[in-house]
């Protein structure tokens, strides 16, 4: 696990810049760092950095930039390869050095060439410098566990785990793309290939860029439609069939990611997913297993109890932390250092913290993210199952509104608030993302006029149809996996982790396991309404179904509390003349006015969807981002 970065260009950037490159990520890989500077036709020089955490091989042997025994292939790698050990069997005429994963990504390349992509079972991003082709390549996971930002400008490319490196690297111009700032606060989260800057493109989950003579391109080696249109032609055949395979797979994966030559645990909420992958990874363990979980004075929202349940029914090594609310508060500030993208999933807060008490005891941690997106966990699976039973009658009282002789606005204020979201949900490539009130419409007008030439980003993703399924619920859970899953779970996860050097490891998003989920009937999924039934079924034959059984709450952050308290002056600021003239982001007299709406408003907004507060946090976390890396920058 680490950080890389590096470059393919013909203005020099010095050894020394490099280095300061690098070292802008040294959370993500304390233990050890290396730069070199390759020269390539073409006037190109190529840079390479990492930053390491290590974790298998601790010995000298690991250090990156890594070189082939014939020296034609540099590698630098943030990651890990599971089945480094099964690859290391197949290519058995290469003379290994290490015993390191790193080594066994040359190896294959060599033998198998780009196409090894598909043999590695791991999360990945992975810069691989074939000095023979004079060619670069990047290559991230299948599903967008590991980052890769990269700028490509001038015929030159700029790469890095995060967006500090690329920041920091002589030239760049820190120009905010402003078509991405309505679905960002809409979101809360900005999605693949976007990025928060012109000219900076997050590399896709599952696909690899090229970068020769100055030109790239890419393409996907695999992506979600695909995997699912495939999967679906062998469907199961049936129920227990299914368990059976999907529970020795589940086995494999939680086994393959407790190879580790450094303390490793788990963390646990007692939630189905995290209960689950802790009880595999106890019974593959000799030893009782670290498992971490933290509480909130909170009692609404506290589920450290279920989880101390779980952990003493299963005989793990139980850590739980009870954290205050000024606790998080005080994580607040360091939102823009590690998450260097506005990103607004305010469960990072919690997030951040349970990773800093794992990493007192553990370097590794297994987690049970993809469990939801791909069982159909989410609570919004439900409400879409229903909008779809409700659709006719939603075109029906959508005619009617439209109708000679009747005023639209005059009849939507009678109708019910969830009468009136059904009914305005008629965009075919949208269906699925019907949204509570304006919000939509209020994420846009947040934002100031387009320059010339320019268009915002629809707040929704408009790609609905590219799903070959009828299902709404199917289809959503297909969105869900390729945008909210990588570009704000995963994303929260791993900067989370890094933050304090801790590798994060997801079973449930093993390859193997996520192409044979496709497989599974979504009636055994979504079983009369029991959301991710044949996953709890798993875990019922590792505890007792008491354990678990109860209403999901997940990490609860008090936003409505803390905008209208503690951060309230803070938020005027950012939302004040002097500060949004500077930026010329956002139209100044909306986001005013809103903003003392909202904190006018106080709770009479809830249930109503005329409570701002997701949109509201956005621009206050935007607007904390931009004070870090720009207001702070220049001075």
């Amino acid at each position: 696990m680490c950080g890389i970065c590096g470059y393919i260009r013909r203005r020099e950037v010095t050894p020394e810049q490099l280095k300061k490159m690098n070292d802008t990520m040294y959370h993500r890989g304390p233990d050890d760092s290396g730069e070199e500077i390759y020269e390539i036709a073409g006037g190109y020089l190529v840079g390479l950095a990492q930053r390491r955490l290590s974790i298998l091989d601790l010995s000298a042997l690991g250090h990156q930039p890594m070189h082939s025994a014939d020296g034609r292939v540099v590698v630098v790698y943030n990651g890990e390869i599971y089945n480094f050990r099964e690859l290391r069997e197949e290519l058995a005429d290469y003379p290994f050095r290490s015993d390191c994963d790193t080594e066994v990504i040359i190896a294959a390349y060599l033998k198998w060439g780009l196409s090894c992509v598909k043999r590695f079972n791991g999360m990945f991003a992975i810069a691989l410098f074939d000095r023979e082709e004079e060619a670069v390549y990047l290559i991230r996971d299948r599903i967008g566990k590991k980052p890769l930002y990269y700028w490509y400008e001038q015929e030159e490319l700029v790469f890095a785990s995060e967006l500090k490196p690329i920041m920091a690297c002589p030239g760049f111009q820190a120009k905010i793309d402003k078509g991405v700032l309505s679905r960002y606060l809409f979101q809360q989260y900005i999605n693949a290939p976007e990025s928060v800057y012109e000219n900076v493109y997050k590399l896709a989950p599952g696909a690899v860029l090229k970068f020769r003579g100055g030109q790239i391109s890419t393409w996907s080696y695999w992506n979600v439609r695909e995997a699912y249109a495939e999967a679906v032609k062998e469907p199961v055949k049936s129920y227990e069939e299914a368990k059976e395979q999907l529970k020795a797979l589940l086995q494999r994966a939680v086994s393959l990611r407790m190879i580790s030559d450094v303390p490793l645990g788990t963390f646990l909420s007692g939630g189905y997913d995290s209960s689950l992958v802790t009880a595999i990874a106890q019974a593959h363990s000799a030893e009782p297993v670290k498992t971490f979980s933290i509480g909130f004075q909170e009692e609404s929202y506290n589920e450290a109890p279920y989880a101390r349940a779980v952990a003493d029914y299963l005989g793990t090594a139980h850590t739980e932390l009870t954290i205050s609310e000024s606790d998080m508060l005080r994580m607040v500030e360091s939102i823009p250092k590690y998450y260097d993208e506005p990103f607004a999933d305010s469960s990072q807060i919690p997030t951040m913290l349970v990773c800093q008490l794992a990493r007192e005891q553990v370097t590794v941690a297994l987690s049970g993210d993809g469990g939801d997106e791909f069982y159909c966990g989410y609570h919004i699976y439900e409400k879409v199952a229903q909008a779809q039973k409700l659709d006719a009658p939603g075109a029906f009282v959508h005619g009617l509104c439209d109708m000679p002789g009747i005023k639209r606005l005059d009849l939507e204020k009678k109708l019910p608030f969830k009468v009136r979201v059904i009914a305005g949900n008629r965009e075919r490539e949208t269906k699925t993302q019907f949204s509570a009130g304006n919000y939509p419409e209020m994420a846009r007008a947040m934002v100031g006029g387009m320059p010339s030439g320019k268009q915002a980003l629809p707040v929704h993703y408009p790609v609905e149809s590219r799903y070959p399924v009828k299902d709404w619920q199917v289809c959503r859970m297909l969105l869900d996996m390729d945008t909210y899953l990588p570009g704000d779970i995963l994303c929260k996860m791993d900067r989370a982790s890094m933050k304090y050097s801790l590798e994060a490891r997801c079973p449930i998003l093993d390859p193997d396991v996520m192409d044979f989920s496709y497989r599974i009937p979504h009636s055994y999924k979504y079983a009369a309404g029991d959301k991710k039934h044949i996953l709890k079924e798993i875990a019922y034959d590792y505890m007792p179904r008491e354990l678990l059984d109860r209403p999901k709450k997940g990490f609860g952050v008090p936003l409505d509390k803390w905008l209208r308290g503690a951060l309230r002056e803070q938020l005027l600021f950012y939302a004040g003349h002097d500060f949004m003239k500077r930026q010329n982001l956002f139209d100044e007299s909306y986001v005013s006015k809103l903003v003392k709406s909202y904190l006018e408003k106080g709770d009479r907004g809830r249930g109503t969807g005329e409570n701002y507060s997701g949109l509201i946090w956005a621009f206050f976390v935007f607007q904390q981002w931009y004070a870090n890396f720009h207001e702070n920058r220049n001075g």
